[in-house]
């Protein structure tokens, strides 16, 4: 799996790596098997990149995920977890927790440090906390050696400049901002993060299914042109032979100054064809097609967390 440097962190990370979340049972059911053998399909593949948060299956993912690396050399991934969302409207960004998040998530783990550690969904919460209390509690712990490095989440354009226009942070992730339908966070936000040496991860290249072939779940939240928009482009795809998906995740992977994808699965088959996905070129002819059909719905996305953050 091909490789990029992580702002001035040092590390590099694959173009696509494994988030975790699917095995805290986020989406469906999930056996054992299948969860312990996604961990080592991704492994196997080059995606040894691996994010998570106790927020997944409230704890869940974290405890299976640690589970799974048992037994595998810590050199060989570099992990990621979260903190600040433990429930669906419960955050908890104050000092004292992050301190026992990030001990909680050790052991779950089975690790002594944290290669990155990140505050969840920031733009649930009035932002000025993370700027004077989480991320000061986060540097006394980096400089423990419990985390190597520290940043945030957030779905929100106006969260990454409210931060970083008052403080820094090693590297940021986005998420359902950088596909082949929305492309606001390297179009708004991406020079930005690389003028101050942030590193800039991306997640959900398939923007929560929006982008596949499968049913769209009742769950999401994009407006019905977009999702008929969505819908047009995967029966177009499929008339040449082509599942969206794919078309979607070499999008996503393409630009250069995104270091990682992260996307995840409990199914090792989808991880596999992924991996293989990512080395196949990608079809200039259908992506200048699709992106044509997506073209009245552009950057059209939805509204996160506090109106206020957005």
């Amino acid at each position: 799996m091909k490789t990029r440097p992580l702002g001035k962190t040092g590390l590099k990370l694959p173009i696509l790596s494994f988030g975790a979340s699917s095995l805290g049972a986020e989406f469906r059911n999930v056996r054992l098997e299948e969860a312990l053998e996604s961990v080592h399909a991704a492994l196997d593949c080059g995606l040894n990149f691996i994010d998570t948060s106790p927020f997944y299956g409230r704890g869940m993912s974290e405890v299976l995920l640690g589970i799974a690396l048992k037994g595998v050399p810590r050199e060989q991934y570099t992990l990621c977890s979260k903190l600040g969302r433990y429930d669906l409207q419960h955050f908890d960004f104050s000092a004292k927790r992050v301190a026992e998040s990030v001990d909680v998530s050790l052991h779950r783990l089975g690790s002594d440090h944290l290669d990155i550690i990140l505050c969840h969904d920031i733009e649930f919460v009035p932002m000025q906390q993370i700027v004077d209390e989480t991320l000061p509690a986060l540097r006394k712990i980096q400089t423990s050696g419990k985390v190597r490095f520290i940043g945030f989440t957030g779905y929100p354009m106006k969260v990454f400049k409210f931060i970083l226009d008052q403080t820094h942070v090693d590297c940021v992730l986005s998420y359902n901002q950088y596909t082949l339908q929305n492309t606001r966070f390297a179009d708004e936000v991406v020079p930005y993060l690389q003028d101050r040496g942030v590193g800039v991860m991306n997640a959900g290249p398939f923007s929560a299914r929006l982008l596949t072939s499968a049913t769209l779940p009742a769950w999401l939240k994009e407006p019905e042109e977009v999702k008929a928009a969505a819908r047009t482009a995967a029966a177009h795809c499929a008339n040449k032979g082509v599942d969206l998906a794919k078309l979607a995740l070499q999008f996503s992977i393409a630009n250069p100054a995104i270091t990682t994808t992260v996307t995840g699965s409990a199914n090792p088959n989808n991880i596999r064809n992924w991996a293989k996905w990512a080395e196949e070129p990608l079809d200039q002819e259908l992506l200048a097609e699709v992106i044509d059909i997506f073209k009245p719905v552009k950057n059209i996305g939805h509204l996160e967390g506090l109106p206020e953050n957005n």
